[in-house]
């Protein structure tokens, strides 16, 4: 089939970046436009991100002699992916969904909204409904979808076999978030070696409000919040890449152990749709004690998996588990 036309917005961060990585040889998406701010527009892409190329791979051939353009819905592309800061994204992702554009967007701006799906594919597809119900809304001929916080995709993934099989009440989460997870140049190097920072600005509050809404179910054309309780601290440390939580859960049901590691091993939803990016394992466990570690681990499934381990009881809730996601990849773009 013909290869569907996609633009990136802000194509030359981080997140930009990885979209531009990830995209490159897709088998349904070809990158036919890259945008970002007016001093990059004019600039081919290599030119535009000279210097500040941060993905280990080199700047695809195809993409680096792209004119980048400022984000104006004027892009020869169907889809924008979109990696645009949220201080900027929510007028710019607005206008190219009333323009007709399909927007996928990495910024928090629209997630909590009503009528936008906040989606993780294997835990929520049929939030997709609400795409009617914006489009009518707004009167937009596009639309918005959105990805949730990185931080919440990789606890939300390991949680959704657990509130299938055996009904979730409680969560307990604390995180070890990477550097990249702040963009660049993101914290100091002064502020992060030897140190640990237990602070990251509004993180705790978008875990605990987008882990209701993904776990929700679907009413018609609103949402209703999971009725469970989460609890979430987050820390940032210094490792690079991929973002390691400790979960505790409390259970409606009392399963064996072994149960709980069958649920995780067999997640696999959208296994029959085959789909280029899908991981063939969304949920790998590691069996080992001290696993799974962001150096490890990350890149498991092309950095799409959500990697378990230690799976054991709790004294406090019913079981605990680490889980590790890669917070650019799987995360973000």
């Amino acid at each position: 089939m013909a290869k569907i036309k996609v633009g990136i917005l802000g194509a030359t961060g981080m997140v930009g970046q990885r979209f531009v990585q990830l995209l490159q040889n897709h088998p349904w998406f070809e990158i036919t436009e890259v945008a970002a701010s007016e001093k990059s527009a004019g600039l081919t892409y290599k030119e535009a991100v000279a210097g500040r190329w941060k993905i280990g791979s080199e700047i695809p051939d195809r993409v680096a002699n792209i004119k980048v353009k400022e984000c104006i819905p004027n892009l020869d592309c169907k889809i924008v992916f979109s990696a645009l800061d949220a201080t900027v994204a929510g007028q710019i992702e607005g206008e190219f969904a009333k323009s007709g554009y399909i927007v996928s967007s990495n910024a928090k701006n629209y997630r909590m909204e009503a009528d936008v799906p906040l989606l993780i594919p294997e835990v929520n597809p049929e939030h997709l409904e609400l795409i009617k119900q914006q489009k009518k809304n707004r009167n937009w001929k596009g639309f918005i979808v959105t990805n949730p916080n990185c931080t919440t995709i990789g606890m939300v993934i390991s949680l959704k076999p657990l509130q299938e099989n055996f009904g979730l009440k409680r969560v307990i989460m604390t995180s070890m978030q990477a550097l990249s997870g702040a963009g660049y140049p993101g914290v100091a190097s002064l502020d992060i070696l030897d140190n640990v920072i237990p602070f990251i600005s509004g993180e705790e509050e978008k875990v605990e409000a987008e882990t209701l809404k993904l776990l929700g179910r679907l009413n018609k054309d609103k949402v209703e919040n999971a009725g469970i309780k989460v609890s979430a601290q987050c820390n940032r440390v210094n490792v690079k890449d991929g973002h390691l939580e400790t979960v505790s859960v409390e259970l409606e049901k009392k399963p064996r152990i072994e149960e709980i590691s069958a649920a995780f091993r067999y997640f696999n939803p959208l296994k029959k749709l085959k789909l280029p990016s899908a991981p063939e394992h969304p949920i790998i466990i590691r069996a080992e004690p001290d696993r799974p570690q962001p150096r490890l681990d990350r890149d498991l499934e092309n950095g799409m998996a959500t990697v378990i381990g230690r799976i054991r009881k709790c004294n406090v809730l019913d079981y605990r588990f680490v889980a590790l996601s890669h917070n650019t990849i799987r995360g973000a773009a």
